[in-house]
């Protein structure tokens, strides 16, 4: 399906969601439509992947789980019908510390953390729609990445269930993942280009 067959005044469903063409990547926020087809920049990949694998040396031998992108998060669906659900987003790295959670279809529920690589096609969405709905969905943790500028806004919902005013971190510094005791990341070595410019 593309996009012109999509009509905004429609809600849609992860149902119709796994009708549409495999080669397209689409998010649903509140049951509208969103392409995410267009290629990231190797800069994103670049930081996606440094984060990524820093996540996952960490949580080696650990209940928590990360992935990255594609990968479906259907938030709001814990106890509803996947013909129902009409939040999927599919976050640059999710992770998700309740086993009960995943499926082969990826995550049912609110993961524990979600890390957003933002890019020009994506910001106003990671900034605003995502950011009110991965609070609403209860999402403990959740970053906001700038490859360009090479910082961090790092968000962590209170107890009045509200993301608190957000943490910025810069390339020189280390960032805490405040969902784990121990896991602090070098941002450098996101950051770093190792001799060619980004």
């Amino acid at each position: 399906m593309a996009v012109a067959d999509k009509d905004e005044h429609i809600k849609y469903t992860y149902k119709d969601y796994l009708s549409w063409a495999n080669d397209e990547r689409w998010e649903l926020i509140d049951g509208v439509p969103y392409n995410m087809s267009s290629s990231p920049t190797r800069k994103h990949q670049k930081v996606v992947g440094e984060l990524f694998a820093s996540i996952h040396n960490y949580l080696k031998g650990k209940t928590c789980e990360v992935y990255s992108a594609p990968f479906d998060v259907r938030l709001f669906a814990e106890n509803v019908s996947d013909d129902d659900v009409t939040n999927l987003v599919q976050p640059d790295i999710v992770i998700v510390c309740d086993p009960s959670k995943l499926d082969d279809k990826g995550c049912k529920g609110s993961p524990d953390m979600i890390i957003e690589v933002v890019s020009p096609s994506t910001l106003k969405r990671d900034l605003k729609e995502k950011f009110y709905l991965y609070e609403k969905a209860g999402v403990k943790e959740y970053w906001i990445v700038f490859p360009d500028e090479k910082t961090v806004l790092s968000y962590y919902l209170g107890e009045d269930g509200k993301y608190q005013r957000p943490e910025v971190y810069s390339e020189e510094d280390n960032i805490k993942v405040r969902i784990f005791e121990l896991l602090e990341i070098e941002l450098k070595d996101i950051f770093q280009n190792k001799g060619q410019d980004f």
